[in-house]
């Protein structure tokens, strides 16, 4: 590619490979943190470009942002750049093949170091290989694969030669992953022959041919071999990765493509009937990631070394694990397994070995890390980590605390983000500096960023007030649509503030008295008890402020006389002394009632923190709640069982045997 040196970052610059800018130099000091927000404030569209400038183009933009199309947007107009190129091999250039991209550790232990020469090789020889295969700019590539490093080998590989790849999470089912693979006519599917999961070779391979059966435009099936399980063969379609890629030279020389070239097209998690591609492309997309992952952490490529736990299957592990760190030069941690396998100390053990210094997680782990024991977190030296991060839900303030408490040695500031599948990188989220932390809350949107708490006429609320999310001004990484659906994107997303322009998140909100921002979840995710609207998220934050309580989901359950019922599940804490239930049964297998049972304290409690009326009639308590490999909740499900009826479909859960317990003490034990 032919360098453009008046768009090229400054030599040392982390997005070259080194050192941090100068706007990142302090960006933990609240006067740095400021001058961000001013220089935003100032010329929205300026500050943007900037941060564009810090990527390499090839060609420069004739204009920063242009809505002519409304909603559909364009951003940096006329701008040709190669994503792959900003993400590897520019760094190379820079002198820092040597620096590690990735520190890999597999579930059983083995490990891979992987420094931006060898992925910059790794990258070109798979690159080579999907050329071979006869696959053109456009085509779409289809990806399964665990959290291994050909995944980002193959993401990178398609962004390199302008192929729109589809990743699908790996615990997602055959029909999922078919309906994603018809959706996005991919010609080509990459997948592995298994997975290992809580110690066992799982197969992948199997339900890959499964989806595959009936999807014609799948004319080839790439398989690395992870576990060396038999897998079924189609003779002409299926090709062993380390045969193809192995036999490819590891030089390619990239072309660049339009800012506006299709990056990724993203299917919505918890998806039912025809599913919805979110699609991103990548002269906006990349900018933005880049910018809010240095800025967030307050990124120093030199010195850091950076974990995000999200799986490349979510849109964290696309912005967070692959594009944003490597557009930035930085040193990240990659592993493939669950947190407690082959120990509850792996996570720990992890950040102690590499030197952890930026930690990204979920508010779910962090919950399941109270449940376990602050003693846990304590035989392990972290004194590396200097920012943590929370992604995926709104933290509650029980959670924040204990986050800081025990795994930052109450010196680690929490960087809470919110952001969305849609939006494509961070939106909300407390810069590290910029103002007094507050447990819980994002506080206020990034630099660049404008978004406001509004009310049903799209007018925003007062200090103090609660309504619905919306984002009232574009932004680079935004969505540009939904795949082959222009309407599903407008009535999706945009009718419902249609008059202002608003692009509606879908969460509710609330101004404090200070203007800070609170998220209190999906606006679906609220119950109407007698008329009174509660959220979900605040009585599950009101149990967890409990010393008793680990975690909890609530639900709004049917019920006669109020509408809804507010029924909850919750983890006791390790070491909970658990009261005995009827007939010497343990209390906390789900009896409610019981004499010496911590629910009834525990229904107070919630009454004492919100009121009366957002007392749960049914407190349940369980070992373990149901949730996706990516550590969400499955409310549906908690809604199925609170309600009576027949569990539906687990094929995403992490653990479908969660729901099985759950269902047997319901049938013999629980109150209707």
């Amino acid at each position: 590619m032919t360098p453009r040196s008046e768009l090229r970052p400054a030599p040392g610059s982390p997005l070259a490979g080194g050192g941090t800018s100068h706007a990142l130099e302090a960006v933990g000091e609240a006067e740095e943190v400021s001058r961000l927000y001013e220089e935003a404030a100032t010329d929205r569209l300026a500050f943007w470009a900037r941060q564009a400038e810090h990527l390499h183009w090839e060609t420069g933009w004739s204009a920063v942002l242009d809505r002519t199309d409304a909603p559909f947007a364009r951003w940096f107009t006329g701008g040709r750049l190669n994503v792959a190129y900003n993400c590897v091999d520019r760094h190379v250039e820079a002198g820092h093949g040597d620096r590690v991209a990735f520190h890999w550790e597999g579930e059983p232990g083995d490990t891979r170091t992987i420094t931006y020469a060898e992925l910059r090789r790794e990258v070109c020889r798979t690159a080579n290989a999907l050329l071979s295969l006869g696959l053109s700019a456009g085509d779409r590539v289809a990806i399964q694969l665990p959290m291994i490093p050909e995944a980002v080998f193959a993401m990178l590989a398609c962004a390199r030669l302008g192929l729109p790849h589809s990743v699908v999470f790996g615990g997602f089912s055959p029909a999922a992953l078919q309906s994603r693979i018809e959706d996005a006519e991919a010609r080509l599917l990459i997948t592995s022959d298994g997975q290992y999961r809580r110690g066992r070779a799982e197969p992948m391979k199997a339900n890959t041919d499964e989806a595959t059966r009936h999807a014609p435009s799948v004319e080839h099936v790439l398989v690395v071999r992870r576990t060396g399980t038999d897998v079924p063969w189609t003779e002409g379609r299926d090709l062993w990765w380390h045969d193809l890629v192995g036999a490819q030279p590891d030089e390619h020389r990239p072309e660049s493509f339009d800012a506006e070239h299709p990056l990724f097209i993203l299917y919505t998690s918890g998806t039912t009937g025809r599913p919805k591609g979110i699609l991103h492309t990548s002269g906006g997309y990349l900018t933005q990631a880049a910018y809010t992952h240095r800025t967030a952490f307050g990124l120093d490529a030199d010195t850091d070394v950076y974990w995000c736990t999200a799986d490349i299957g979510w849109i964290t592990g696309h912005s967070y694990i692959v594009y944003g760190p490597l557009a930035n030069g930085a040193t990240s941690v990659m592993y493939e397994g669950t947190p407690n396998t082959p120990h509850e100390g792996r996570h720990f053990e992890i950040i102690e070995r590499y030197g952890v210094s930026v930690y990204y997680t979920a508010p779910t782990v962090i919950r399941t890390f109270m449940k376990w024991g602050e003693q846990l977190p304590a035989r392990y030296d972290l004194s590396s980590i200097r920012v943590l991060g929370s992604v995926g839900e709104p933290i509650n303030p029980e959670a924040w605390r204990w986050y800081r408490t025990h795994i930052g040695a109450d010196r680690a500031p929490v960087v809470d983000t919110w952001w969305q599948t849609e939006t494509g990188a961070v939106m909300i989220a407390p810069l590290p500096g910029a103002a007094p932390a507050k447990p819980g809350s994002a506080q206020r949107p990034v630099p660049g960023i404008s978004a406001k708490v509004v009310d049903d006429r799209g007018e925003e609320v007062g200090r103090g007030e609660s309504g619905y999310l919306v984002l009232d001004e574009p932004w680079p990484a935004m969505l540009r649509g939904i795949w082959g659906d222009d309407e599903r994107y407008r009535e999706t997303y945009w009718a419902r503030f249609a008059g202002q322009g608003h692009y509606f998140a879908g969460d509710g909100a609330r101004y404090d008295e200070d203007g800070d921002i609170w998220l209190l979840g999906r606006v679906d995710d609220v119950m109407n008890v007698s008329g009174h609207r509660i959220s979900t998220a605040e009585v599950e934050s009101a149990l967890v402020s409990h010393p008793a309580v680990a975690e909890a989901a609530v639900v709004g359950a049917a019920d006669a006389t109020t509408g809804q019922a507010i029924v909850a599940f919750v983890i006791l804490r390790g070491g909970t002394v658990r009261a005995e239930g009827p007939d010497g049964a343990d209390g906390a297998e789900g009896f409610d009632g019981a004499e010496g049972d911590i629910t009834p304290a525990l229904r107070e409690h919630v009454a004492r923190e919100i009121g009366p009326i957002a007392k749960p009639r049914q407190i349940i308590v369980v070992p373990e709640l149901p949730k996706t490999r990516s550590g969400k909740i499955m409310r549906r499900l908690l809604r199925d069982v609170a309600e009576n009826r027949e569990v539906g479909d687990v094929t995403t859960l992490a653990d479908a045997s969660v729901m099985d317990l759950i269902n047997a003490h319901r049938r013999t034990h629980w109150k209707a």
